[in-house]
């Protein structure tokens, strides 16, 4: 099947067409998330605790493995964008060779290193012993979650969206329905508690990597996984990783946040250890949301990259952008008028429900410039420019966030920290902006092919 149309058909239809189903799919994602906590939660305040403390390394091995094949994906699509489909098939396979060993590394090393992780946040020995139960069941899917988002992001270069919708939404259904029954004991199934929501999760994981697998076989893709690409290439390789790791890295800095902000956090309070880890799981309605569209986004611009059309490039960045914004409107107008029913889904707690309430409505600031950051981190790795997005993660996430929290939190106490949030985002944003405007500094006119340039492009990716 040949994917001329990524650069041919009118830019929003077709990136409506491809970025609907993931933001559907991600949407379902996040209320995964959602229902997911909400049942934890009602096991005990202590259980929602835990998950919190346990989500940044969650987060890590779910970065490891999108961030990779991020990588994967861009590489897929700029070589077909060039009309080399051998090549494309050669990342594809060895790409997945690279995500299966990730995830064995993922498994062994997390379950060795955990109980040392949550003892750097409590010596509450139930804590401790609720975060091990759950976080040993869950690292145990680490090579289904990889060798799933592999395929996942294959499917998604060569335009198959409708696919990966379909497994997504299959797999987040399969564990709402699971949640209840295993964790409460519902029926034939066995009351396992925080286990069974872990339980859960691997097998809605599971099912997801079984559908790709299905389809894979069922119904050939443009791009092939053969024994004859196993031999690993060190150009492709090379590459795979330059993009792949700042990409990682970009996933992975909410998990060092997150633990640096707990830190920080519970020097004044428990309870805002909790309110953060409630916000970050609101906020993925509104960010994994936000990531459907840049799923969608990511293939066309990388294809269209590699065929050479600039301008065309130009056009789905900046529908993208107003989409991203459009999303994060909503957020805002929600934190501001029903924080408290949003809180009162995880807690009845009035303390932490109050703080949740302060909270939302001073990060929500930061909204609508988020949007600017996310839009363009993605539009970097699209275009191998993974120093780029890293660098705009890490501004995010690090470098802004973390002083200012520290700074504002001495001055202004706990509910000071919310205010690092939207200080990070406004930067954040500006410098976004300058380093998109920056990248294609003299390439606006050209229109020559990039076919022999994806072959001989340094590692960077640069024309």
């Amino acid at each position: 099947m040949e994917q001329t149309y990524m650069k041919e058909k009118p830019i929003l239809p077709l990136l409506m067409s491809m970025a609907l189903p993931m933001i559907i799919s991600m949407f379902v994602n996040s209320l995964y998330n959602i229902v997911d906590s909400i049942f934890v939660a009602k096991i005990s305040e202590d259980a929602m605790t835990a998950l919190s403390l346990v989500y940044p390394v969650q987060n890590l091995v779910m970065a490891i493995s999108v961030g990779f094949g991020v990588g994967i994906n861009a590489m897929i699509a700029m070589f077909l964008g060039a009309g080399k489909k051998e090549r494309a098939g050669a990342a594809a396979t060895q790409g997945l060779l690279l995500n299966g060993v990730h995830g064995i590394l993922l498994n062994v090393l997390g379950l060795l290193f955990m109980p040392t992780f949550l003892r750097m946040f409590t010596n509450d020995p139930k804590l401790m012993d609720l975060g091990l139960r759950y976080s040993t069941i869950v690292l145990c899917f680490s090579v289904v979650i990889t060798i799933g988002i592999t395929f996942e992001k294959v499917f998604q270069a060569v335009g198959k969206m409708m696919v990966t919708m379909l497994s997504l939404l299959c797999g987040c259904i399969l564990n709402i329905i699971l949640d209840p029954l295993l964790i409460f004991g519902i029926g034939p199934f066995p009351k396992m508690g925080i286990e069974g929501a872990a339980l859960a999760t691997g097998i809605g994981q599971v099912s997801t990597l079984v559908i790709y697998l299905i389809v894979y076989i069922w119904k050939p893709l443009n791009v092939r996984f053969s024994m004859k690409y196993l031999k690993l290439e060190k150009s492709i390789c090379q590459k795979l990783y330059f993009i792949g790791i700042p990409a990682t890295l970009n996933m992975a800095l909410p998990s060092v946040l997150i633990s640096a902000l707990n830190g920080l956090f519970v020097a004044y309070s428990q309870t805002y250890v909790v309110v953060l880890g409630i916000y970050y799981k609101l906020q993925t309605f509104l960010y994994l949301t936000a990531n459907g569209m840049v799923q969608g986004m990511r293939p066309l611009i990388s294809y269209n990259y590699g065929a050479g059309e600039i301008e065309r490039v130009h056009k789905i960045f900046r529908s993208s952008l107003t989409i991203i914004a459009g999303i994060m409107v909503v957020g805002v107008i929600l934190c501001l008028t029903v924080p408290g029913s949003l809180m009162m889904m995880f807690t009845k707690n009035p303390e932490t429900i109050q703080e949740g309430i302060t909270a939302m409505r001073i990060i929500c600031i930061g909204f609508l410039a988020s949007s600017v950051s996310v839009t363009a981190a993605g539009a970097f790795e699209a275009l191998g420019k993974g120093l780029q997005s890293f660098l705009v993660s890490l501004l995010r996430y690090v470098v802004i966030i973390l002083p200012a929290a520290y700074i504002f939190g001495r001055i202004y106490g706990a509910d000071g920290i919310w205010n690092a949030f939207w200080t990070a985002e406004f930067v954040t944003a500006v410098v976004a902006w300058l380093l998109y405007r920056n990248v294609f500094a003299g390439e606006k006119d050209q229109e020559e092919p990039l076919t022999e340039k994806i072959e001989t492009t340094t590692i960077e990716g640069r024309r």
